[in-house]
């Protein structure tokens, strides 16, 4: 269990072109029931804040609130992979979004109560990230096991873009239309959205799994995805990297209700519209990620997209309006949407079927656990250096660590052309 070259990895992608080019009855389920969620997530994501700030408008209050649904991914990961890899994983999925569901509505009803708080929201925020990290693992997983090899990154694609448009460009302003009306309607959206994802998800066949490694405890099954993904150069640093760049990305939207309602001036509507900014560029990003990938290859893609955040990151601190920053936003959602699918479509294909589960949750916890000490560091810096600092030096960091881990995303680069070269002689 070692380092997958890039000679190995043509190899792999050479045979995967040979197979049948559908994605299957299973994929799309599995879209559609993505496809609902998505809508109601997003009217959950916009409406959220605009909560939040009905409580209180501490930048650390609602920067805490914001960690609270990311700490998880520190906390609960590494078991929630080895759990991902035990069972099957569509059944994971729905029971977990059925418990959302019923959390979510709880929301909806303390909200009609009046009795909401930060700790209300903390603690709902928790949970529900507590069951997103189990059904986001198992949606990675899983799809390996309903498509071929060769149409993982179209998988990936379509995954990503009927996300963002329910995430980004369908979900938030219908929340934040629906806030004005009634607090509680977007969460009862949002519910109703879990509800009818989870029944379609259940109609997806049972996988083949491996039950072999039940023999084992948790506690060695962790320990095994520790060490693949530790002896594993290329994922290990683009896992590191990760963290770095989401950490940064929390630093900076943490407080972006606040920067956008009391910097830029912009009412809850206009909130909720100018999120649709970031949700048309990563729709952008789902449809011609493919091609870039190709023209440019994966990894050079990859750093060419982080680059151009970091600077995008920088903008957004120093946009005089809702407008440009709009648009900052849809430039980001572009380019982490490129990068994003590179990195799971890439870890999809040279990890095990049988490790992918606690591969993809050490990955997620290094990537993501860094979110909520990102979100907390932001509302502090937006507390005592202004409501723009956290675009800024989150900008800078990012163009620092990319800057370090380049030297290897080059050395890799070379590796994987030098595997095509020879497979391409190899068949002639």
């Amino acid at each position: 269990m070692g380092e997958v070259s890039g000679r190995d990895r043509t190899a792999r992608g050479t045979a995967a072109r040979k197979q049948p080019a559908r994605l299957g009855g299973g994929f799309w389920r599995l879209w559609w029931a993505n496809a609902i969620n998505s809508v109601g997530d997003g009217a959950f994501n916009a409406a959220m804040p605009l909560l939040a700030v009905t409580v209180t408008e501490a930048p650390q209050q609602v920067a805490f609130i914001s960690a609270a649904g990311y700490l998880p991914w520190l906390l609960v990961s590494l078991p929630a992979g080895a759990i991902v890899d035990r069972y099957d994983r569509t059944t994971l999925m729905w029971r977990c979004q059925a418990v959302q569901a019923v959390i979510v509505a709880a929301v909806a009803v303390v909200t009609v109560a009046g009795a909401v708080s930060v700790p209300v929201l903390a603690v709902a925020g928790f949970l529900l990230g507590c069951l997103q990290v189990v059904i986001t693992n198992a949606a990675q997983s899983v799809l390996p096991q309903l498509v071929p090899a060769g149409l993982l990154q179209r998988a990936n694609s379509n995954q990503y873009v009927v996300q963002t448009v329910g995430e980004s460009s369908l979900g938030p302003p219908l929340g934040s239309v629906l806030f004005t009306v009634a607090a509680a309607l977007p969460f009862g959206v949002d519910a109703a959205s879990f509800v009818l994802s989870a029944a379609l998800l259940a109609t997806i066949p049972k996988s083949i799994a491996d039950h072999a490694a039940r023999r084992s405890s948790v506690r060695a099954e962790v320990a095994e995805g520790l060490r693949w993904l530790g002896n594993h150069k290329l994922l290990r640093t683009l896992a590191v990297l990760l963290g770095v760049n989401t950490f940064c990305n929390r630093l900076g939207v943490a407080t972006l209700v606040l920067y956008a309602t009391q910097t830029l001036h912009l009412s809850e509507r206009a909130y909720g519209l100018m999120l649709v900014g970031e949700g048309a560029g990563s729709l952008l990003g789902g449809l011609v990620n493919v091609r870039i990938a190709r023209r440019l290859g994966p990894l050079r893609a990859l750093a060419v997209a982080l680059a151009a955040n970091s600077a995008i990151y920088a903008g957004m601190g120093l946009v005089p309006d809702g407008a440009f920053l709009g648009v900052m936003l849809a430039l980001c959602g572009f380019v982490i949407t490129v990068s994003s699918v590179v990195t799971v479509s890439l870890r999809q294909e040279v990890t095990p079927g049988a490790l992918l589960g606690r591969v993809n949750s050490v990955f997620r916890m290094v990537g993501w656990g860094l979110m909520p000490l990102g979100a907390v560091a932001g509302g502090f810096v937006a507390r005592y250096l202004g409501l723009r600092a956290p675009f800024l030096i989150a900008g800078g960091v990012r163009g620092a660590a990319l800057l370090l881990a380049l030297p290897l995303l080059i050395a890799e680069t070379h590796a994987m052309r030098e595997g095509e070269s020879e497979n391409a002689r190899s068949l002639r």
